[in-house]
Protein backbone atom coordinates (compact mmCIF):
# COMPACT_ATOMS: atom_id res chain seq x y z
CA UNK A 1 0.00 0.00 0.00
CA UNK A 2 2.86 2.41 0.68
CA UNK A 3 4.01 2.22 -2.94
CA UNK A 4 0.49 2.97 -4.16
CA UNK A 5 0.25 6.01 -1.88
CA UNK A 6 3.62 7.27 -3.09
CA UNK A 7 2.50 6.92 -6.70
CA UNK A 8 -0.77 8.71 -5.87
CA UNK A 9 1.08 11.58 -4.17
CA UNK A 10 3.50 11.77 -7.11
CA UNK A 11 0.56 11.98 -9.51
CA UNK A 12 -0.97 14.85 -7.52
CA UNK A 13 2.42 16.58 -7.37
CA UNK A 14 2.70 16.24 -11.13
CA UNK A 15 -0.60 18.07 -11.57
CA UNK A 16 0.56 20.79 -9.17
CA UNK A 17 3.78 21.21 -11.15
CA UNK A 18 1.90 21.48 -14.46
CA UNK A 19 -0.46 24.09 -13.02
CA UNK A 20 2.46 26.11 -11.68
CA UNK A 21 4.15 25.90 -15.10
CA UNK A 22 0.96 27.11 -16.79
CA UNK A 23 0.79 30.05 -14.41
CA UNK A 24 4.41 30.90 -15.16
CA UNK A 25 3.79 30.75 -18.91
CA UNK A 26 0.69 32.94 -18.58
CA UNK A 27 2.71 35.62 -16.84
CA UNK A 28 5.25 35.56 -19.65
CA UNK A 29 2.59 35.77 -22.34
CA UNK A 30 0.85 38.57 -20.47
CA UNK A 31 3.98 40.70 -20.33
CA UNK A 32 4.81 39.92 -23.95
CA UNK A 33 1.36 40.74 -25.30
CA UNK A 34 0.90 43.92 -23.27
CA UNK A 35 4.40 45.10 -24.20
CA UNK A 36 3.70 44.42 -27.87
CA UNK A 37 0.42 46.33 -27.75
CA UNK A 38 2.10 49.27 -26.03
CA UNK A 39 4.91 49.22 -28.60
CA UNK A 40 2.43 49.17 -31.47
CA UNK A 41 0.50 52.03 -29.87
CA UNK A 42 3.71 54.04 -29.44
CA UNK A 43 4.77 53.56 -33.04
CA UNK A 44 1.39 54.44 -34.51
CA UNK A 45 -0.92 57.38 -34.10
CA UNK A 46 -3.85 55.14 -33.19
CA UNK A 47 -4.82 55.93 -29.59
CA UNK A 48 -7.53 53.26 -29.51
CA UNK A 49 -4.87 50.54 -29.21
CA UNK A 50 -3.94 51.58 -25.67
CA UNK A 51 -7.26 50.78 -24.00
CA UNK A 52 -7.29 47.47 -25.87
CA UNK A 53 -4.22 46.48 -23.83
CA UNK A 54 -6.47 46.30 -20.77
CA UNK A 55 -8.36 43.34 -22.22
CA UNK A 56 -5.52 40.79 -22.29
CA UNK A 57 -4.17 42.13 -19.00
CA UNK A 58 -7.44 41.49 -17.19
CA UNK A 59 -8.05 38.22 -19.05
CA UNK A 60 -4.61 36.85 -18.13
CA UNK A 61 -5.13 37.98 -14.53
CA UNK A 62 -8.36 36.00 -14.33
CA UNK A 63 -6.85 32.96 -16.04
CA UNK A 64 -3.81 33.08 -13.77
CA UNK A 65 -6.21 33.19 -10.82
CA UNK A 66 -7.91 30.07 -12.16
CA UNK A 67 -4.62 28.15 -12.40
CA UNK A 68 -3.48 29.31 -8.96
CA UNK A 69 -6.83 28.25 -7.46
CA UNK A 70 -6.54 24.83 -9.08
CA UNK A 71 -3.00 24.53 -7.76
CA UNK A 72 -4.16 25.37 -4.24
CA UNK A 73 -7.01 22.87 -4.50
CA UNK A 74 -4.60 20.12 -5.50
CA UNK A 75 -2.28 21.12 -2.66
CA UNK A 76 -5.21 20.60 -0.29
CA UNK A 77 -5.86 17.22 -1.89
CA UNK A 78 -2.17 16.35 -1.50
CA UNK A 79 -2.20 17.30 2.18
CA UNK A 80 -5.39 15.34 2.73
CA UNK A 81 -3.93 12.24 1.07
CA UNK A 82 -0.66 12.63 2.95
CA UNK A 83 -2.31 12.94 6.36
CA UNK A 84 -5.09 10.37 5.90
CA UNK A 85 -4.82 6.84 7.18
CA UNK A 86 -4.31 3.95 4.77
CA UNK A 87 -8.00 3.03 4.83
CA UNK A 88 -9.09 6.64 4.20
CA UNK A 89 -7.14 7.21 0.96
CA UNK A 90 -9.50 6.75 -1.98
CA UNK A 91 -6.95 7.62 -4.72
CA UNK A 92 -9.33 10.15 -6.25
CA UNK A 93 -8.21 13.26 -8.11
CA UNK A 94 -11.46 15.04 -7.24
CA UNK A 95 -10.87 18.40 -5.55
CA UNK A 96 -14.60 18.90 -4.97
CA UNK A 97 -14.42 18.54 -1.17
CA UNK A 98 -12.06 21.52 -1.02
CA UNK A 99 -13.96 23.87 -3.36
CA UNK A 100 -15.43 25.94 -0.53
CA UNK A 101 -12.04 26.35 1.15
CA UNK A 102 -10.37 28.05 -1.82
CA UNK A 103 -12.37 30.85 -3.45
CA UNK A 104 -11.44 32.15 -6.90
CA UNK A 105 -12.03 35.79 -5.92
CA UNK A 106 -9.71 35.58 -2.94
CA UNK A 107 -7.03 33.98 -5.10
CA UNK A 108 -7.34 36.64 -7.83
CA UNK A 109 -6.82 39.46 -5.33
CA UNK A 110 -4.03 37.65 -3.47
CA UNK A 111 -0.78 39.52 -2.97
CA UNK A 112 1.00 37.33 -5.49
CA UNK A 113 -1.33 38.00 -8.40
CA UNK A 114 -2.24 41.56 -7.46
CA UNK A 115 1.40 42.61 -7.35
CA UNK A 116 2.21 41.15 -10.75
CA UNK A 117 -0.95 41.82 -12.73
CA UNK A 118 -1.76 45.02 -10.86
CA UNK A 119 1.59 46.40 -11.98
CA UNK A 120 0.73 45.60 -15.60
CA UNK A 121 -2.69 47.25 -15.26
CA UNK A 122 -1.06 50.30 -13.66
CA UNK A 123 1.52 50.51 -16.45
CA UNK A 124 -1.15 50.34 -19.14
CA UNK A 125 -3.23 52.92 -17.27
CA UNK A 126 -0.31 55.33 -16.88
CA UNK A 127 0.71 55.02 -20.52
CA UNK A 128 -2.92 55.51 -21.61
CA UNK A 129 -3.34 58.60 -19.45
CA UNK A 130 -0.07 60.08 -20.71
CA UNK A 131 -0.99 59.36 -24.33
CA UNK A 132 -4.46 60.88 -24.07
CA UNK A 133 -3.30 64.00 -22.19
CA UNK A 134 -0.64 64.71 -24.82
CA UNK A 135 -2.98 64.40 -27.77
Amino acid sequence: MAAEREAYLAMIQGVINRLAQNSFLLKGWSVLLVSALLAVAASSSEDWILPVAFLPTVAFWGLDGYYLRQERLFRRLYDHARQAGEADVDYSMDTGPFQTEVRWRSVVVSRTLSAFHGTLVAAVLIVTIIAFTQS
